[in-house]
């Protein structure tokens, strides 16, 4: 044995008997390493012949990353992955203690997503870059670089509130380390010493930019030292140090020391995608890093110690195209998604029935009838809402900028932080980005987060978390999933304080398909929505208006919630309908009481949530009057109440005697001076004034 030889008998010894690993396990990393390979290889010879439509981003020459890193984790850990996640779902899915059927089951419904057949993980409706199994730990691939960092710090955070000891393993590119994401995710997750650690896949080029170029570092894990926790640089094409490495961060993080960042020095053998011509890289690069192959590294180790055979080594490529053929077969057989199956698991199920409906009419029968309800502000409702829920149910925790001591909007959390606790009232840094994204997390992870965007402004800031992942996770992940979250922020105009704190912004919300927007006029409703909102399966966008927190309304004190789609007729009239919402509900009664002088009679409706929309209420409504107005308070250009005059173009036009008319903002950014803003919003002369018209 030459002295080399000896050097890497030593080194591979070493690496075995620090981590107790068996033949067993290391015939297993080597085992996963050639199926995920084979995988990849099939997927690349598919793309080439057309067979395989839309983008696959190869994971061929990193898999010792993933085998490596899974490797160190307990089945009760969480993983988050990336577009380029094949490896990493594999890894996860083919756990030790299942049947070599199992084990077949899960090489099928990985190629069969891959392929967008119904018999895949997520039912086709995901594909290649969105492979989930949230029921077992892996929270999903997502498409968005970076997109997956901010999610991870939620189910980390999940588990610290939780007391479990399971960790979050986040995989992810160098690319992702240029994103805004990145830095939010590890400043948050270093703050609270959260349980996760974070594994960036270094392949050298972010889609055809090198490292480089990118960055005056060299190393991605000098980074670390900016959040006060360690980075580690490993050989990412050595299985056996990879797996050393995260097993020292996951013990690290198991034992409340918070996050590592460790930086996996790898390479991809194919390009970006099937339409990347490489032309970026050296032939004689490409070839100095396929010598350095994992799976003939492993291979080669293995040999050193005496723990494989050639004869094992061709049982076992015989075994993985064995695998694969089959895998291809199920893929063939199992049938393209049924038709029906496009506009499913969008949504969770509803929790509110027919009787919760009739009981919410009743009271509000009841609430403007009774003189002797109290009397409470908007905010003293928001506050009593979230207090409710969170002694219903510990799930339920806040999170967001200033909503400890200071009470965030308007003082509606105030309050809050000394009945539950820095626990279950969290101050956040201003990462709005990650306020949503472990929003997400935390939810899919099994709690029931409350998190505040200061003002709606703001929330595009969060919106790929948001809408991207939060709002698309369980459609993407074929229905195996629930995001139940709110996200509270305040809109409007009224404080003269410009265009970037006075907008209302729903209409950006209500596009996405997968979230509620709920938008209260008064204090009751504020209190019912809320709680409904807590109690949803689904992401809630719940817009508070800015000048509402100090209006004040009957509100009962017994439970109550207010189911989503039921609308309120706030008053009854037979000549003209005006639909509305939030702040502007007051100014259209308002109107009403000037019109009725003059023998208008006005009915208002509030739609209290904009989707799901009640259109039935609308369209009653217009059979009446035969007229619509439609207020709003949002930019007229495409704003929300423009959607309501399409429903009720498609769906009402023959009661219609007269053309709709809409009063909106000016199509102007929010001005500063108070004359100027009074005139760019929806006044109560102007509804007067729309309303006058289409009577005539």
């Amino acid at each position: 044995m030459t002295d080399k030889n000896m050097s890497t008998f030593e080194h591979v010894s070493a690496l075995i008997e620090e981590q107790s690993l068996t033949k067993e396990q290391l015939m297993t990393y080597l085992r996963q390493m050639m199926e995920i390979r084979a995988l990849e290889n099939n997927i690349a010879n598919l793309l080439s012949k057309a067979v395989l439509k839309g983008a696959s981003h190869l994971y061929a020459g990193q898999e010792a990353v993933a085998v490596g890193a899974i490797s160190a984790l307990k089945d009760t850990d969480l993983i988050t992955s990336t577009h380029r996640g094949h490896g990493h779902a594999h890894a996860h899915g083919d756990t030790a203690a299942d049947t070599p059927e199992a084990k077949q089951a899960h090489y099928n419904k990985m190629m069969a997503e891959v392929l967008g057949k119904s018999g895949g993980y997520c039912k086709g409706k995901g594909g290649s870059m969105h492979i989930a199994d949230v029921d077992h730990g892996n929270l999903g691939a997502t498409g968005i670089v970076g997109g997956n960092i901010p999610v991870a710090v939620g189910a980390a955070l999940a588990q610290k509130l939780q007391k479990t000891d399971s960790v979050v393993v986040c995989f992810f590119g160098d690319g992702a380390t240029n994103t805004g994401n990145f830095h939010e995710s590890l400043n948050m997750a270093s703050l609270w010493d959260l349980p996760v650690v974070f594994v960036v896949e270094n392949n050298k080029y972010a889609m055809s930019v090198p490292w480089t170029k990118a960055s005056k570092l060299q190393r991605v894990s000098d980074r670390a030292c900016a959040y006060g926790i360690p980075g580690v640089t490993v050989n990412g094409m050595d299985v056996l140090e990879v797996r050393k490495a995260v097993s020292d961060a996951a013990e690290r993080a198991r034992s409340g020391q918070g996050p590592t960042l460790v930086e996996c020095e790898t390479y991809r053998y194919y390009g970006h995608s099937h339409s990347d011509p490489r032309a970026y890289r050296t032939r004689e690069e490409e070839a100095d890093f396929r010598a350095k192959d994992p799976i003939k590294k492993l291979d080669a180790d293995m040999s050193v110690v005496k723990m494989i055979t050639e004869d094992e080594f061709e049982q076992l490529e015989e075994d993985v195209q064995e695998k694969l053929d089959k895998a291809m077969t199920y893929s063939n057989n199992s049938p393209e998604p049924n038709l029906d199956q496009l506009e499913t698991d969008v949504f969770a199920p509803m929790k509110t029935t027919a009787a919760d409906i009739e009981a919410e009419r009743k009271l509000r029968e009841k609430i403007r009838s009774d003189s002797s309800i109290r009397e409470i502000s908007y905010a003293q409702a928001l506050q009593e809402a979230m207090q409710e829920e969170m002694l219903r149910d510990e799930k339920v925790f806040i999170m967001g900028e200033d909503v400890g001591l200071y009470g965030g909007a308007y003082g509606a959390t105030r309050g809050l932080f000394e009945a539950f606790g820095e626990d279950r009232v969290i101050d956040t840094p201003i990462s709005e980005a990650t306020i949503g994204g472990a929003a997400v997390g935390a939810a899919m992870a099994g709690m029931r987060p409350i998190s505040e965007i200061m003002y709606v402004d703001f929330t595009p800031l969060a919106m790929d978390q948001i809408a991207n992942q939060g709002a698309k996770n369980r459609y993407m992940f074929g229905g195996k999933t629930s995001v139940p979250m709110v996200v509270r922020t305040e809109g409007g105009a009224g404080r003269a304080i410009a265009a970037h704190h006075s907008q209302s912004l729903e209409s950006l919300w209500t596009h996405f398909p997968g979230i509620y927007v709920v938008m209260p006029a008064t204090p009751y409703d504020a209190k019912g929505l809320l709680k409904t909102a807590i109690r949803d399966d689904n992401p809630v966008m719940f817009i508070e208006h800015k000048m509402l927190y100090k209006e004040k309304g009957p509100v009962p004190e017994e439970e109550y919630i207010i189911p989503f789609g039921v609308a309120d007729i706030k008053r009854t009239g037979k000549d003209v309908t005006i639909v509305t919402y939030s702040r502007m509900v007051l100014r259209a009664l308002e109107a009403a009481e000037i019109l009725a002088k003059e023998g208008i009679d006005v009915e208002v409706v509030d739609l209290r949530t904009l989707k799901p929309m009640d259109m039935d209420t609308v369209v009653k409504s217009i059979q009446k009057t035969g007229r619509l107005v439609g207020v709003t308070e949002a930019y007229e250009n495409t704003s929300f109440i423009t959607e309501v005059m399409a429903q009720v173009n498609e769906q009402a036009f023959d009661w219609l005697d007269a053309p709709m008319v809409r009063v909106a903002s000016a199509n102007v950014p929010v001005p500063r001076a108070e004359v100027l803003e009074d005139l760019a919003i929806p006044n109560v002369g102007r509804i007067v004034a729309a309303c006058r018209k289409v009577v005539s």
